[in-house]
């Protein structure tokens, strides 16, 4: 197993309560600044000497009060609680990150402070994996060509048409129904919202279309 030492800029215990990082030695790594870069290269945050560790390895962010772990395009990838990251995953008490061969256990001292935290979608389109909550989602071949166009476009609004022609590329004429549009959303949110009745990540927006909120 690889070692884990403080990088040269390492920060100092703060007197105020700050998420941290602990290693299997029981160590503590601070999470003050914007950023934590952890990896091989003596200049990151946090050193681990392993061959199974890229140079700059991951990072984790914080913003506000919510912390991120994002892999920084890695030879051997970071790993949330045993599933491999696709993006930048929100981080909860009590999380393991595993990277290269080391274990790190996240520790966040105002979670009993914090909002409800928001619906998590990883969305890896090539190798068609689906995560919602770091939980494999099995879909449809329509619904993930749905789910795959609007998370191309997160944040955009998609009309209907838009929507049909790329879904349906097989009616060559666009005879697409509102109705199989309709039904095909209302599928894909029950798979994919806590509460299908008042979605939180797919919303109607009257009169133009569909959109998929980006919560990065």
């Amino acid at each position: 197993m690889g070692s884990v030492q403080e990088g040269m800029r390492g920060t100092m215990t703060q007197a105020k309560q700050v998420p941290t990082l602990t290693d299997p030695t029981g160590r503590s790594h601070d999470l003050s600044g914007e950023m934590t870069i952890v990896g091989r290269a003596v200049e990151c945050d946090v050193v681990i000497t392993s061959k199974r560790v890229s140079r700059e390895h991951a990072c984790i962010r914080r913003q506000g009060w919510r912390v991120f772990v994002e892999d920084l395009g890695s030879t051997n990838g970071t790993f949330l609680n045993d599933g491999r990251i696709l993006e930048a995953m929100q981080l909860r008490d009590g999380d393991v990150i595993k990277i290269g061969d080391v274990l790190f256990t996240f520790h966040d001292p105002d979670v009993t402070y914090q909002d409800t935290v928001l619906p998590q979608l990883e969305v890896d389109v090539a190798a068609g994996v689906v995560r919602m909550d770091r939980q494999d989602v099995a879909l449809a071949p329509k619904e993930f060509d749905l789910l795959a166009y609007l998370h191309e476009r997160k944040g955009e609004v998609c009309t209907k048409d838009d929507i049909g022609t790329a879904v349906w590329p097989e009616y060559a004429d666009g005879a697409v129904y509102d109705y199989q549009i309709e039904n095909l959303v209302r599928r894909l949110r029950a798979k994919l919202e806590p509460d299908p009745n008042a979605p939180q990540l797919l919303i109607t927006v009257r009169g133009r279309g569909y959109k998929l909120l980006d919560f990065g």
